[in-house]
């Protein structure tokens, strides 16, 4: 969902929005700018970027299945 904003700018800087980005495209600038100062996503990215490292990922998975055999032999 997205929410209307209205800011105000020197005109100069409004100006320098649209020559350098252009029109209809300030919005989803001045969001990408925004967002990672007002979004914590540093872990979400780091996550991410373990997740879709395969390698690290199947070495992840062989040591957890190499615990469920140490479960099996616990006191209980």
């Amino acid at each position: 969902m997205q929410k209307r904003m209205t800011i105000t700018l020197d005109e100069a800087v409004y100006d320098g929005l649209l020559r350098v980005v252009g029109r209809g495209k300030v919005s989803q600038f001045l969001e990408a700018l925004a967002r990672p100062h007002v979004l914590d996503t540093a872990m979400d990215d780091g996550y991410l970027a373990m997740g879709n490292d395969l390698e690290r990922e199947a070495e992840a998975s062989e040591w957890v299945n190499g615990l469920i055999g140490d479960g099996s032999s616990a006191a209980r």
